[in-house]
């Protein structure tokens, strides 16, 4: 039986591009719970920000999270009928331009006018944070023209804006789990101190952000892990209680799977040390923890253990470094990879002095890191449909550009039977990280009015 004093909080996204239709049964569990509900979309990745900076220089009222309206347009009516509040970091590089659009989006609807709050302060890209940056970079400050620099904030500014009333709080970088412990420092009104609560909340968080990765769809592997209904997966719904324990389960009727093996999974994802799992908000200790199964498709997780947050916020400063060309051509039947071992020697030859080049034979060798070659080095085999690609980073637009060109006159210069080329020009991105004073970030929100 569901619990009123509990917090039930839905994940229906967990990266930018996403799956739109996952929401409406997400939703449909939070309303059906009669428990207080929120919803959120985490939709940034570490590159993801600066492809929004470079969005909005193309146009000024782009920046945010491009499918906003399509995952919002399903479910956010339902949402403000029945008191579910929304949290996400879908602003991305706009926040405000966000808000306007779920504004706009309302009105389309004909919704009544949500309360939305914009958390700000995690963009470090303007020149007055310039002299902190190189502060904190040294030698490793980027001499490229910076793209995007943004904080990792915390999840006060959420917490503050729910108290305050906001039906919808639209935030940039914050930390992933912060979209989880802020609608919960909200509900129980933990102090920032308590630092077990604060932990247990944001491991919560921790198995919330990457969406339908918990409840099977980055653990299947058939025959070994079987998931069932993979292609109706349901995405994740946390029950967080006054302890910061958790509960995770999905919608009913979805497909997918939740058990030990799918949390413990994504529990150690992404944790370079289970004893201290940084965060804006705490540093997360789960060697104690315990993962439960309390139903078929229900797994609690306890005994996680929190410490002071740390007194730095991560930031990742991305900027331009030039081009990245890439191209793309097949070889099938008789000899197929000693055809595309000989293309790919002959562009090696032909664009001798651009730079490193990256030969990959899709199908043979091409996913572990082997930008030196040496794979290519080995005796050819007799795989009869093979793919090449290769790809070249350079400053200079031109030169990259000789790569697409030779790539396509592979057609008729040979070897013999190569097609379906495909080749692509785009900016590169360099990305540094660093820490820089927490007093030095001033976070806060805003209400759109």
């Amino acid at each position: 039986m569901a619990n009123p004093h509990n917090l039930l909080i839905g994940c229906a996204a967990g990266f930018s591009g996403d799956r739109t239709d996952a929401a409406a049964p997400v939703v449909q569990a939070l309303i059906d719970s009669g428990q207080p509900a929120v919803l959120i979309f985490e939709t940034l990745a570490e590159r993801t920000l600066a492809l929004a900076q470079l969005a909005r220089r193309a146009d000024p009222d782009a920046g945010y999270e491009p499918l906003l309206a399509d995952l919002l347009r399903p479910v956010l009516a339902q949402c403000l009928q029945h008191g579910v509040r929304i949290v996400s970091n879908f602003g991305a590089a706009h926040p405000l331009g966000a808000a306007r659009r779920i504004l706009q989006l309302a009105r389309e609807l004909g919704t009544r006018r949500p309360r939305i709050a914009v958390v700000h302060g995690d963009d470090l890209s303007g020149p007055q944070h310039r002299a902190l940056l190189q502060e904190a970079l040294g030698s490793a400050m980027p001499t490229d023209p910076i793209v995007s620099a943004n904080a990792y904030i915390g999840a006060e500014a959420i917490a503050d804006a729910l108290r305050a009333g906001a039906d919808i709080v639209v935030c940039g970088r914050v930390a992933d789990p912060a979209l989880v412990l802020g609608p919960a420092l909200a509900h129980f009104n933990w102090p920032l101190d308590d630092c077990d609560r604060l932990a247990r909340a944001t491991m919560a968080g921790h198995l919330l952000e990457c969406g339908a990765q918990v409840t099977g769809g980055y653990f299947a592997d058939p025959g070994y892990k079987d998931v069932p209904g993979l292609a109706r997966l349901g995405y994740p719904l946390a029950e967080i209680d006054e302890n910061g324990d958790c509960t995770v389960s999905k919608p009913p009727g979805t497909g997918g799977r939740i058990d030990e093996r799918t949390v413990k999974e994504q529990l150690l994802y992404e944790l370079h040390d289970p004893a201290a799992y940084l965060t804006p908000d705490v540093v997360a200790d789960i060697t104690r923890a315990r993962v439960l199964r309390v139903g078929d498709t229900q797994v609690r997780l306890e005994g996680v253990r929190g410490h002071a947050r740390p007194a730095t916020l991560k930031v990742n400063v991305c900027s331009e470094t030039g081009w990245f060309a890439e191209g793309e051509i097949s070889y099938a039947g008789a000899r197929a990879e000693a055809r595309a071992r000989l293309a790919g020697e002959v562009l090696r030859e032909r664009l001798q002095g651009l730079g490193p080049l990256r030969i990959d034979l899709i199908g043979v060798t091409s996913v572990f890191g082997d930008d030196a070659g040496r794979w290519l080095a080995a005796p050819a085999g007799d795989a009869r449909d093979v793919r090449l690609r290769v790809a070249l980073q350079h400053r200079d637009h031109a030169s990259a550009q000789r790569l697409v060109r030779e790539t396509t006159a592979l057609y008729c210069c040979g070897p013999a039977g190569g097609g379906g080329v495909r080749t692509a020009m785009r900016p590169r991105l360099g990305t540094v990280s660093c820490l820089v004073p927490r007093a030095a970030v001033a976070t806060g929100y805003q209400m759109l009015d």
